[in-house]
Parts: C-alpha cells; sequence; structure tokens
C-alpha cells in the first residue's frame, strides 16, 4: 500500500490549457509557463518515498504525449468535470493512501507532500488549502469507501470549494495542511514569481 501521489496534467496546447490566465497573458504564454511549471513541479515532487502517477486529459493523447517524462504510469482522467475526474482517480487506484494535486502550484515540492501523507496516518482525509478559498492537493487515506458524493456540489473555482468538499467529511477526522497558492490568474503569476 505505497502512498500515491497524482498530478492532474493538461497538454500544454494554447487555448486548452490555463484559459483564465490565457486570457490575460495571451494562450500562447499561459500554455508555454504550463508546460515549464508542470516539468519543475514534477522534478520537485518525484520521491522514492511514493509513487508519482500522471492523471492526463485529453485521454488519448496525454497517454501518449511526449512532453510528459516517459517513465512516470498515467492514467487517464476521463470525461466529467474536475469532481467528477478526481473521484475517478481515486476510486481507480489501488487501496493506500492517494494524494491529488493540480500541476500549477509553484509552491509545491517534496515537504509539503510529505506533511500531507504524514498527516494521513491519524486522518481519513487531507487537504492543502488555497488562499482564494479552493485547494491545491486533497488525499484521502483510502482503507474505507470513498465517501459518495465527494465532489458533489462543489462550487469550483470559487471561494467555497474547500467549504463545499469539507461538507462530505462531516463524521470523518479531516487535516488541513500547508497553504499555498495556484496559478489561474495574472495576479497569481506575479504573486507566485515574488520571493
Amino acid at each position: 500500500m505505497r502512498p500515491k501521489l497524482v498530478v492532474m496534467v493538461k497538454e500544454p496546447r494554447p487555448g486548452r490549457v490555463k484559459t483564465r490566465l490565457g486570457r490575460e497573458i495571451g494562450m500562447v504564454p499561459a500554455a508555454w509557463w504550463f508546460r515549464r511549471q508542470v516539468r519543475s513541479l514534477l522534478a520537485r515532487v518525484e520521491d522514492p518515498r511514493w509513487d508519482l502517477v500522471l492523471a492526463v486529459s485529453p485521454d488519448r493523447e496525454g497517454l501518449m504525449s511526449r512532453i510528459w517524462p516517459a517513465h512516470l504510469p498515467r492514467m487517464p482522467q476521463g470525461k466529467g468535470g474536475l469532481g467528477d475526474r478526481m473521484g475517478r482517480v481515486f476510486l481507480s487506484l489501488p487501496p493506500g493512501p492517494v494524494c491529488i494535486i493540480g500541476a500549477d502550484i509553484p509552491g509545491v515540492g517534496k515537504p509539503q507532500i510529505a506533511r500531507a501523507f504524514a498527516a494521513l496516518g491519524r486522518h481519513e482525509a487531507v487537504f492543502g488549502a488555497a488562499p482564494d478559498g479552493g485547494y491545491w492537493l486533497v488525499g484521502l487515506k483510502r482503507v474505507r469507501a470513498v465517501p459518495s458524493g465527494l465532489f458533489r456540489n462543489v462550487r469550483w473555482s470559487t471561494e467555497h470549494a474547500l467549504a463545499d468538499t469539507l461538507r462530505a467529511f462531516e463524521r470523518d477526522r479531516v487535516a488541513l495542511t500547508d497553504t499555498l497558492r495556484d496559478v489561474d490568474t495574472a495576479a497569481d503569476l506575479s504573486a507566485a514569481r515574488q520571493p
């Protein structure tokens, strides 16, 4: 039951990835930023303490892509919204701790991932909050069934995303770990570049 860290990635094609950011800085610069960011993130989080897996989109193109490191296993995200795709990841992997992160978090590294997995030793779930009310990490111990409706009625891309998701865990023990910023807008990108 080795821990698994799953990074949700999209093919870095202009107009198909980081579109909110692209509307502000241009679709080509946003796609290039994402491509460099993902490569840097994968290098920072790969560690022998956990298995690193890519959940790719679009499914067929992502599974065959030469953009991502060839040695990393890949799984398709599948169809549906973000909650559907993350739920599918939790349900499809073998039992054991799983943390899912987005690929647009410049501040994440091995220490933050290690703290999240450590929290799952004492808790059923762990979340890494984002300053905007969302979250950059969700992890489940997965020794019991994944809660049904885990991501149902979540108002994604709003300040309510974390609170909405936490409602599915009323009786379970939940840990909060590091707060990190993801990059959705030019202001986020500017803040991420500051020391």
